[in-house]
C-alpha cells in the first residue's frame, strides 16, 4: 500500500489537569465516537500525526502527551513522581476534564500500562481496545529487556547507567529502525524530535525512573488479565512482529483471556505506524465498525 496521507487538519491544545499542563492533539468531528490514543517510549502524540488524520473522517481522535514526554509541561514545584501510577492518574484527570465518558483506547508500548489502568479504574467507559505492540503478558517481553531486568533486580547506579544507552541518539533511532525490512522507509522526524526532547534538563532521569518503575507494570499483568476476563472487552492486537521488546507472543496471548480477540501481525518493528500506517488505519476502522 502507498504511504501517502490525505490532507486534513488536527488541532494542538493544552489543558491544566492534576497540576500539569497537558499538551494534546485532536482531530475529527466533536460528536464522533472518541478514540483515545496513548503513546509510548520514547515518543509523544507526534507518533500519531498520520494515523489521526486517516481516522478523523469518522472518529474524534485525541492524543495527549504524558508528563515527561512531548510538550506536556510539569511545573517544578508540582513535585511530580515519575511512575506509571502517576501517569495514569494524570490521564484519568485528563479524560474527566474533557468529559470523555465513552471511548475506545489505542494503546502502544508505555500507553498500554497507562491505558489499562484507566480501563480497570473506569471499565464502563472503554468501548474497545486496539493494542499496537502494547504488552500485558510475560511471554510478550523479548530478550531486549535483559539490561532493564538487571536494573529491576539490582537498582544500582551501575545498572542505571547501563540502560542509559537506550536514551542516546543512536538508541532512540534504533527503536524506530530495528526490525524494519527497509529502514530507509523510516522518516527522520520522529526520532529526531524524540532525541531533541530527551535532551531537556532532567528528562533522562525521568526516563530512567520510568524504566525502573516498569517492573510494577509486569507485577500488574495478572490484574490486567483479570480485567480482560471479566470485561470481555473487544480487542484488536496489531503488532510489528519484528519488535525486539514486545514480541508476537504477547499479541497472541490476548486470546487466552479474550477468545474473540483479533490478532494481526505486520512485517515491521516497534513503531509500526512509521511503515504501515495505512494498514493500521484500515484495520482500526474495520475493527471499530
Amino acid at each position: 500500500m502507498s504511504n501517502s496521507v490525505p490532507i486534513a487538519l488536527a488541532s494542538v491544545r493544552r489543558i491544566w489537569v492534576d497540576g500539569v499542563r497537558v499538551f494534546y492533539r485532536e482531530a475529527g468531528p466533536e460528536d464522533g465516537p472518541v478514540l483515545l490514543l496513548l503513546h509510548g517510549f520514547p515518543a509523544s502524540s507526534f507518533q500519531y500525526r498520520e494515523l489521526m488524520l486517516l481516522l478523523a473522517d469518522r472518529y474524534r481522535v485525541i492524543a495527549p502527551d504524558f508528563p515527561g514526554f512531548g510538550f506536556t509541561e510539569v511545573p517544578e514545584d508540582r513535585g511530580y513522581v515519575n511512575t506509571f501510577d502517576a501517569l495514569a492518574k494524570t490521564m484519568l484527570a485528563f479524560t474527566e476534564a474533557l468529559g470523555l465518558d465513552r471511548y475506545a483506547l489505542y494503546i502502544f508500548d508505555y500507553g498500554a500500562p497507562v491505558g489499562l489502568r484507566l480501563a480497570m479504574e473506569r471499565p464502563e467507559r472503554v468501548t474497545a481496545i486496539i493494542s499496537q505492540n502494547g504488552n500485558a503478558y510475560e511471554e510478550g517481553l523479548g530478550d531486549a529487556w535483559a539490561p532493564i531486568r538487571r536494573y529491576w533486580s539490582e537498582p544500582t547506579q551501575e545498572n542505571r547507567e547501563a540502560v542509559r544507552e537506550a536514551l542516546s541518539p543512536e538508541g532512540i533511532r534504533a527503536q524506530y529502525t530495528t526490525g524494519v525490512p527497509d529502514p530507509e522507509r523510516i522518516k527522520p522526524e520522529g526520532y529526531t524530535l524524540d532525541n531533541a526532547l530527551m535532551q531537556r534538563p532532567g528528562n533522562m532521569d525521568i526516563q530512567l525512573d520510568l524504566f525502573l518503575d516498569y517492573a510494577n507494570n509486569v507485577k500488574m499483568y495478572p490484574a490486567f488479565q483479570q480485567y480482560f476476563r471479566q470485561s470481555q472487552v473487544k480487542l484488536l492486537a496489531i503488532w510489528g512482529k519484528n519488535d525486539l521488546f514486545f514480541i508476537p507472543a504477547g499479541a497472541e496471548a490476548f486470546r487466552r483471556d479474550l477468545p474473540a480477540a483479533e490478532v494481526k501481525l505486520l512485517d515491521t518493528g516497534h513503531f509500526a505506524l512509521e511503515t504501515h500506517v495505512l494498514d493500521v488505519a484500515a484495520a482500526v476502522k474495520e475493527f471499530l465498525a
